[in-house]
Formats: structure tokens, sequence, C-alpha cells
């Protein structure tokens, strides 16, 4: 009896530790910084393709990433430590970008020239390529994952740019490893800049394994799609949850964390103890100590090898997944039990709404996988389940994030066995193209489940029998060169819109014609500095020096202007201002007859926040309307045109094999539809 107390003592402990850890990691998120929830890659590649959303690189914002990302981490919730490291990344070169943070004194000069959004979004790119090489100590898997996933316009300069920036972080990691090597800074350093090695002469692979490897490609793809598509399930369940307010959210996370502390405690009953293998000289390395495993309740000189999957940090248990000359430490059961836990735990701990990532849950889920198969595979395949481990956490990644070139060099970093490479190669390639039938990857889900309006870099096919004017909506709104101050502070409280066209009516001919854009924040500094006009006539454009280029850069951070903070008495209401010096008089244009597929490739290639529509024949207005990339959203289109619906637009000639339509069908269903996106918080 005394024996049973000690160890519900033992799990009190335990769970509430987690507990504290789980709730301050959500608090803070939700009180603090709600756009800080999430691995937070998604929003960084949203902001990478032109998304504007401020908030994400805030202040506030990156001292929650890391604080939440410390406490979650810590609480044994099933999340890792790579997307949030990314975020951080982009959250600290977006705050250098912005030249203003004279009140730290972390400016200079120079940084003004950064204050625009190429420059910006190339700052952000190397900060986010900077947070995967030191999340993974890869410093080419960070370049070529912000090439392969972040990047929307990619250039030579910015290649050499994020390589010499990731190069940094791999030499300010190996001066603070060096520095650490005494074991003065914890975990830190363990390994060196190779986290896991598996360098073996040993390990050897011959061509009758490569069934076996496609096997293991084909599963993972599979398994990676369905992994997708509960995701996708459990964060619509969480969004409608979390609409009822901050109490809900927290206390999902304490049943979350309850339930995953319950798991992670009384599961390794289960398994049995083992006798320490003959290498460790007779005793075993506790918890405490550094090795691969744990005592838990066995007698000494024994093992419990489940608990060592549980009760060790995700970087140390895919250590011990990954040894190679390890086949007969872990049983078949220890190992079922530990798979389904953690791909079921990863699932619905991402959701929880505090900085957490889903690289390393993915890369340990995989790992686990490809023990499990290896394990199953026996005496019929002479590959060691060490290396099972690896290609298991290939074909894994492949099958839910779909990335191959930085996920497999990613890989050989980490383990620093080039042999692999092959092996690698194969299974990725298989396991994103078996996925790819099924579903899209997993950033781009959590990309709609968020609203942001992602623009992929190709047209679909039913783009092509649309033009432009098929999607335009809602009534247009223009400004004359001088328009009346009621008028415009009027527009810009009945409206949501960015960019106004801006008409003039020459002296010598009836038909106006069209001057330019206007955008909502430079007409907001027009009104806020109060330079009106008594009369009708336009000013001279001499005036605009009384403004500085400061005046007008646009923020990443911080409130932003509201046309309801600027107090106007009547009489200002009654005057003029003059829109021709601030009005941007060479827009990108294009005839309401162009098709919507050309439109999307010139809007997404240059970059554009707003494509004017003018009319195929004169005597019309002189723009018709304005192309936002709300307008090629297919939710919006799909909106006006039910019909597309019915089309049978296929992305792969694979999708029309009845074999793949088989295993949708009792995978997925039928919810493989277009749904409607809206705004969430994880």
């Amino acid at each position: 009896m005394y024996c049973y107390c000690r160890y519900l003592r033992a799990f009190g402990v335990f769970a509430i530790s987690n507990f504290v850890l789980a709730m301050m990691a959500v608090s803070i998120t939700s009180y603090i910084s709600p756009a800080a929830a999430g691995s937070g890659i998604p929003e960084v590649r949203a902001y990478l393709n032109g998304v504007d959303a401020p908030e994400i690189f805030s202040p506030s914002t990156l001292f929650v990433k890391i604080v939440g990302c410390i406490a979650a981490v810590s609480s044994s919730l099933h999340v890792g430590k790579a997307g949030p490291m990314v975020h951080i990344g982009a959250c600290i070169a977006a705050l250098f970008g912005q030249g203003k943070l004279h009140k730290y004194r972390l400016t200079s000069k120079w940084l003004k020239y950064l204050n625009n959004d190429r420059d910006r979004r190339d700052l952000v790119t190397c900060g986010a390529g900077a947070g995967v090489a030191a999340a993974f100590r890869s410093p080419v898997g960070g370049v070529l994952f912000a090439l392969e996933s972040l990047s929307s316009w990619w250039r030579s300069s910015l290649l050499w740019r994020s390589f010499f920036t990731t190069a940094i972080v791999a030499i300010v990691l190996r001066a603070l490893i060096d520095v650490c090597i005494s074991g003065k800074c914890g975990l830190f350093g363990k390994g060196g800049l190779i986290m896991f090695n598996v360098t073996s002469t040993t390990i050897t692979y011959h061509l009758v394994d490569l069934p076996l490897v496609i096997l293991l490609g084909v599963i993972g793809g599979i398994l990676g799609s369905l992994y997708n598509f509960l995701m996708e399930k459990i964060l619509q369940t969480y969004n409608y949850i979390y609409e009822k307010g901050i109490g809900y959210k927290l206390l999902l996370a304490a049943t979350i964390s309850i339930f995953t502390s319950f798991l992670l405690f009384w599961l390794p009953w289960f398994a049995s103890c083992r006798p320490c293998p003959d290498e460790t000289n007779g005793s075993c390395p506790t918890i405490g100590k550094s090795g691969k495993f744990t005592n838990f309740h066995c007698p000494p000189h024994y093992y419990n090898d489940l608990a060592s999957l549980f009760f060790n940090t995700n970087d140390n248990t895919i250590r011990n997944l990954y040894s190679s000359d390890t086949n007969d430490v872990f049983d078949q059961l220890s190992i079922l039990l530990s798979f389904v836990t953690s791909y079921f735990l990863g699932i619905v701990s991402y959701g929880v709404v505090a900085p957490a990532g889903l690289f390393v849950p993915i890369i340990l889920t995989g790992a686990i996988y490809g023990r499990c198969v290896g394990m199953l595979m026996g005496s019929k395949s002479s590959l060691d389940h060490g290396l099972y481990a690896v290609l298991g956490s290939a074909s894994f990644l492949g099958g839910t994030m779909r990335m191959t070139v930085s996920v497999c060099v990613i890989i050989l970093e980490l383990t620093n066995n080039l042999l692999l490479l092959p092996l690698v190669m194969l299974v990725l390639l298989i396991s994103k193209t078996v996925a790819d039938s099924f579903n899209g990857n997993i950033y781009d889900l959590v990309l709609k489940l968020k609203g942001l309006p992602y623009l992929e870099g190709h047209a679909e096919p039913y783009m092509r029998q649309l033009t432009v004017s098929n999607v335009v909506m809602g009534p247009l709104r223009l400004f004359n060169g001088v328009e009346k101050v009621g008028n415009i502070v009027h527009v810009l409280k009945t409206t949501g819109h960015h960019g106004f066209p801006v008409i003039d009516e020459p002296l010598n001919s009836g038909a106006p014609v069209l001057f330019g854009l206007v955008l909502r924040s430079h007409l907001l500094v027009l009104l806020k500095k109060r330079d009106f006009l008594e009369s009708h006539n336009p000013m001279s454009f001499h005036a605009l020096k009384e403004y500085s280029f400061d005046d007008f850069a646009k923020k990443s951070w911080g409130k932003s202007e509201r046309v309801e903070d600027v107090e106007l008495s009547l009489e200002e209401m009654e005057m003029y201002i003059d829109l021709h010096p601030i009005t941007n008089t060479s827009p990108f244009t294009v005839v309401e007859t162009m098709s919507l597929a050309k439109a999307l490739i010139l809007f997404r290639e240059v970059g554009l926040r707003h494509l004017l529509v003018v009319p195929k024949s004169s005597g019309r207005s002189p723009v018709v309307g304005i192309l936002t990339r709300h307008d090629f959203m297919p939710e919006h289109i799909f909106g006006l045109h039910p019909f597309l619906t019915k089309g049978r637009w296929k992305k792969l000639q694979f999708d029309r094999s009845p074999l793949i339509k088989y295993f949708r069908d009792i995978l997925l269903g039928t919810g493989f539809t277009s749904r409607n996106s809206f705004r969430s918080e994880f």
C-alpha cells in the first residue's frame, strides 16, 4: 500500500508540474499575444507571400513566443521547438528592419533603407532560415527550408544573404557549445553540431532492400495524409470551442495536459522490465543522467523501454531510436504503444493556444514508425532498425509537410551519414507523391483554417474559364484629384478598402481619366497633418516637401492608424485635400476581358496588393474595379460561380487511379471538398 501511495504522489507531482507549465504557456499567449500561438510557420509563409499581418512580428509576440515555447515544451505536451524558432528568427529580423527602434538604441541610419516591403521580406526570410539553422544546427538545411517552404519571391541575392546568415548561426552555435562543453549549460550542446550522429560503418543496404524501403515510403505517405486530415478536423473543432472565450481555451489546454500526463505516466506500467545490455557494464543510466535507458519502477540493473521513450527529451528519444546496433533494445509492444500515443498526442496537442511546433513531434513519430516496421520485418530484412527509424522520419515528414530537398538535407545534417542519401531521397519522393493524392500539406491546411489568403504560384484550371470581370464585386469607391475632406472620412469609415482609384476630369475633355491609386494609410497621414485647402484648386507640388519619408513609411508592428482616431471639426470637413502629390500615377492595370489565370500570375509574380481593372471600350468610367488578393481565393470564386465545383479538375493524372480513389474513400471519406475559411488562434 505504501508503494502505491509513493507512485500516486509521484504522478501528482508530475501532473501538477506539467499542468502549471501548460497553463502558463496558454495564459500568456491568450492574454498578451494570441498571434504567438502555434508554430508560426504558416504566418511567416503568409507574410512572405504578401499578406500584411503586422501583429505577428510585434515585440509582445516575440516575448510570448520565447517564454511560451519553453513552458509548452517543458510541460510534456507533444510539441516541438523548431516551428517557434522559425517565428522567433523572423520576429527578430522584422524588428531590426524597422529603423525606428530609437527608444531601445537598436537602430542605425542604414536601417531606414529596409522600410520597404521587398527588403523587409528578404530580412524576414533570412531570419526564418536562421531559426531553422539554430533549431536543428543545420545551416544548409535552413537556407533550403526558406527557399522551398517559406519564400514566394526568391532571388539570387537572397540566396547568399540567407547562406551568410545561417553560416553565422553555425559559428555562434559552435562557439557556445565550446563554452558549455563542461556541462554547465545543462542539456545544451550535447552531441556538438551533429544532434543525432548515427555514423556507422556497419550500416549497409543492398538492392534487395529497396522494395521494403518503397513500402516504408508508401505507408508513410498514407499515414502522413491521414495525420493531416485528422489534424484539420481537430483544429476545426478547437476553433468552435475557442469562439466561446478565453476560459474555454484554458479549459481545453488543462484537459489535454492532464490527459497527456496520465498517458505518459501510466502506460509504461504495461511494459516489462528488461535487463541492461552488456555494454552498460551492469548499470543502466537513469533519467537524471545521460544515456538511453530509464529505470522507472524496475529493479536495479533493469530498465523500462517504454519509459525510456516517454521520460526523455524529444532529442534524446530520437537519438535513442536512431542508434544503430540496438535491434533488441525495444520491445514490439512498447514501440507499438509509443507510436499510437505519439501519433494522436501530436494531433491533439498542436491546437493548444500556445507556441508549439510540429517538426520535432513528426520526426519522433516517424522514427517510432520506422522502428515498428523494422521489427515487423524481422529476419526478412537485413537493414538495421536505426536505419529504419531514420527512413521512417523521412517518410512521415514527406507525408505531412510535403517538402523534399530541405528535409533531405536537414536529415543528413542531423545524422551525419551520407550513406543514407539515396534511400532518404527515394522515401521522401514516394511518401510525398502518395500523400499529395489525398490532401494538401499541413501548413496549407493551417493557412486555410486561419483565413490567411495565401496565393499559390500557379493558376488552377478553372481560372482559365473566367475573366477578371467575373470576380470583381462590390461598389467601387473613387476619389477626385481634389477631394472634399468629409467625403474621404465617410469612405474610410464605411469601407475596409486599402486602395482607392483617383480620377481627374480634364478641362478640354468631358470624359474622366484615371490619374492613379492612393492608399488608405497615405490618406490618414494627410488627415492627421490637416494640410487642407480652402477651395477646389490643386496645391503646388512643392507642398510635398513638408513631409518626410518616415511619415509614409509602413509600420510592421504596433497599433495601426484608424480614421476614428482623427478628430476633425465641421469646418475642416467642408475643406478639400489635394491627392495628386501622394497618388501612385503608374499603378498596374488589366483589361476587364483578361483571363483570371493571367491576372493571377501577374498579381503574384510582381507582388501586388491592388490591380486596377480598366474597361475594354471607351465612353465608360476609366476604372471598373479593383482586384485584391481576396478575389483570387477559391472560396470567393466558387461562391460566385458554384457550377465550377461540379467540374472535374484534377491536379494529377495519378488521381484518376481507382486504387487511389478507393484508399481516399476509406481514409478521408467525402471530406475532400473546398470549405469556407475562418480565423483561429492556434
